[in-house]
């Protein structure tokens, strides 16, 4: 491969050829049945090789191609083992790698925008890069004064190649249903072209990072590697070693799953809570494991986070709302959650819901919040997406009347995405720990009364139902 593949026409074949190739192998299955293997053995292959032919265009077209791949791949463990299991090693695969830029097209991206003199600008520069993504690879150098650093470099024609891969893959989006079963993939396709802008502007990038690596400072829990240098398509920052979290998900020890699972969902909550932003890309291939810092006796593994080319701009943090719905609904209080949600939307004008049935809906998936200490897994996410997938059941027809307001999108992907990684690395999380700690409203003394001459607290006008039930949706 020279470039990253710009032609619209060629990428739009490539994306085009998938389900064509789909339908090729249901009948190369169907003749194989006919020949004598079973069902189950025929499916099994007929799956593998599907999943192969998927990521490997993804991975190859990079852009919003990959992108998606990228965003499915958090939903892995929401899967029936019988699908999820020939997927999973291709999912992984393009969470940590794609096939790499040519060194003279990444050479004359930092002549471009670093000048001739490029070079000089570092003391050691390693062509071959260390890591490749959707929009741009990574390379690993030693920057003028010394330091490691790690050099992103975007790829020529990211932007054309991200918006037509989205909109191709929108058209077809119904067909590639079947992939991934219970997941609703338009709204994420729509969700991922809404970003487009922000992904590709390394200008913002750099100060969602910057923000980031000022607040988590000398922080013993989380590090944000600082930015050294930003230009239009170039983005250089210090370089960070330690475990990646797909490694950790595949062979980690019991101890490292559950620190990873914990500073994970520690930075979900806190991070908008300290910076007024929320790192929205939260799949394992923005995340590193880090040992404790040297002579630290007591320290403990840090979790190293990469990447916010995407975030969601919150000034005062996480909606309070969102706190006060999910207490009260662990509190059991059906019509309360169920004005709240009316009255922020979640519930439209013209739909009349049993508060009883919501609250029954919604205390499956906030289970995790309801005890001091939860094991993430595979069986209980596939049982909330069941639950929900199927239409025959009442949760099912339930949550098709919710209603999810725009200015909670963004949010309700990154918590369902971050559940998603949590149950890929099984990891035991005190949830709850983090709630009491960062998210506003959770606490009932947290709340700020009105002054209604009793003494009472008026309820919130609005709430978000945190991880609505949807499991394997975006």
């Amino acid at each position: 491969m020279s470039d990253l593949p710009r032609k619209a026409v060629t990428r739009t074949a490539k994306l085009a050829a998938l389900p064509l190739g789909i339908a090729g192998r249901a009948t190369w299955g169907l003749g194989k049945r006919i020949g004598g293997k079973s069902a189950e053995i025929v499916g099994r292959e007929l799956q593998q090789r599907t999943a192969e032919q998927l990521f490997k265009v993804l991975g190859e077209l990079k852009g919003g191609a990959m992108k998606f791949g990228q965003a499915l791949s958090v939903f892995e463990s929401a899967l029936p083992e019988e699908v999820a299991g020939p997927y999973r090693a291709a999912l992984t695969k393009l969470q940590e790698a794609a096939p790499p830029m040519p060194t003279a097209t990444v050479h004359s991206v930092l002549e471009e925008r670093l000048g001739d003199d490029w070079r000089e600008h570092f003391l050691e520069f390693e062509d071959k890069p260390a890591a490749a993504a959707s929009i741009g690879q990574v390379h690993r150098a030693v920057w003028h004064d010394g330091r490691e650093v790690a050099v992103k470099v975007q790829y020529p024609g990211a932007g054309e190649a991200l918006l037509s891969d989205l909109t191709q893959l929108s058209r077809f989006a119904k067909l590639l249903g079947p992939l991934i079963p219970g997941m609703d993939i338009k709204p994420l396709i729509t969700e991922l072209r809404d970003r487009v802008a922000e992904e590709l502007d390394y200008e913002l990038e750099s100060q969602a990072q910057q923000e980031h690596a000022r607040e988590f400072a000398n922080d013993p829990d989380v590090f944000v590697p600082e930015v050294l240098h930003q230009s239009e398509k170039v983005l250089v920052t210090e370089w960070i070693d330690g475990i990646p979290l797909s490694e950790v998900i595949a062979e980690g020890t019991e101890e490292q799953r559950d620190r990873a699972g914990q500073l994970l969902a520690r930075f979900l909550f806190s991070g908008p809570a300290r910076t007024g932003l929320l790192h929205a890309d939260p799949h394992p291939g923005n995340f590193r494991l880090l040992p404790a810092d040297e002579g630290d006796e007591d320290g403990e593994w840090k979790l190293g986070v990469l990447d916010f080319g995407t975030v969601d701009r919150l000034p005062g943090g996480l909606p309070p709302t969102i706190g006060h719905c999910l207490r009260m609904t662990l509190e059991g209080e059906a019509e309360a959650v169920y004005e709240l949600l009316r009255g922020g939307g979640f519930v439209k004008e013209d739909i009349e819901l049993d508060p009883d049935a919501v609250l029954e809906y919604l205390l499956p998936i906030i289970e995790p919040a309801q005890v001091d200490a939860f094991t993430f897994t595979r069986d209980w996410i596939r049982s909330q997406a069941a639950r929900i997938a199927d239409p025959r059941s009442p949760a099912h027809q339930l949550g098709k009347q919710l209603n999810l307001p725009p200015s909670y999108l963004l949010i309700h992907r990154v918590t369902l995405s971050t559940i998603g990684v949590l149950c890929q690395l099984g990891a035991t999380v005190r949830l709850r720990d983090e709630l009491e700690s960062w998210l506003p409203g959770f606490l009932a003394e947290n709340e700020t009364a009105d002054e209604t001459g009793d003494g009472t607290t008026e309820a919130p006008e609005e709430c978000e139902p945190i991880a609505d039930g949807t499991a394997a949706q975006a």
